[in-house]
């Protein structure tokens, strides 16, 4: 049996928390690992399974909080874990509440925790291009300021997401982002054919900056790694039927 991979960010310390990919899961086939999401096709038992494995790998004991992902730029707080048919529809959450494992789900988005230690206050939040776009990173920050934290003291770390050599792009795309500020320009590169390439990683990472925190960016590509990360944009150019989600989450210790 394969244990389960918890890469952690060193920005973050000692606040119990780790970016996970597939290694150390029970899930076979094309979701083959440690899938956590129960929006595809594997059975409710893997999932569940796959779901203990990771809490434990991260904080034995965790309850472990999610949400129901929409790529909006909503965040809210967290006192204890939902019911899987009572998630709020949000892609972020904050909680000052120990013991609670705020969990994101990915498959190319970006994950990105937060913490300010001295305050005892965390954050998640999913953050594809629309929601960091949106503002969902921000609104984080924002709503940990309004549990007492400080954003000189936060820190945020960007998890395994695509990187820009595998993420190509149109032209509306790319005329959002420039729409909302010329300088993005610098965040697309040249691809194949013309097409744009987007540096979805570096764009959250200059907006964590100048919203004044701390940022680790892993530098990881689900896209590029199949035998560690799920990507969906690969599952959807090997034509393979379904994909799997990995998960990144965050807590206060309890003692």
């Amino acid at each position: 049996m394969s244990a389960v991979e918890v890469i952690r960010a060193e920005s973050l310390g000692s606040v119990p928390h780790g970016f996970l990919g597939r290694r150390g899961g029970v899930s076979t086939g094309e979701l083959g690992g440690l899938n956590v999401g129960y929006g595809g096709s594997d059975d409710r038992a893997t999932i569940d399974e796959n779901r203990r494995r990771a809490v434990a790998a991260l904080l034995p004991g965790a309850e472990l909080a999610t949400v129901h992902q929409v790529h909006s730029g909503d965040v809210v707080y967290v006192e204890h874990a939902w019911p899987q048919a009572e998630r709020p529809h949000v892609d972020a959450m904050v909680t000052d509440r120990p013991g609670l494992l705020l969990g994101i789900l990915t498959a190319d988005c970006a994950p990105v925790l937060f913490a300010d230690q001295d305050a005892g206050v965390i954050g998640a939040a999913h953050s594809g291009w629309r929601g960091a776009i949106a503002g969902v990173n921000e609104a984080t920050i924002a709503a940990m300021e309004r549990l007492g934290a400080s954003r000189e003291r936060i820190r945020a770390a960007i998890g395994p997401s695509i990187a820009q050599p595998s993420y190509e792009v149109d032209e509306a795309f790319r005329e959002r982002f420039l729409e909302s500020a010329s300088e993005n320009e610098r965040f697309f590169a040249g691809g194949q054919a013309g097409k744009p390439l987007f540096d979805l990683p570096a764009y959250i990472e200059h907006r964590l900056r100048a919203a004044g925190v701390r940022v680790e960016n892993l530098g990881l590509d689900t896209y590029a790694d199949a035998e560690r990360f799920y990507s969906f944009r690969r599952a959807t150019h090997l034509a393979e039927a379904d994909y799997g989600r990995q998960l990144s989450a965050i807590a206060l210790p309890t003692s």
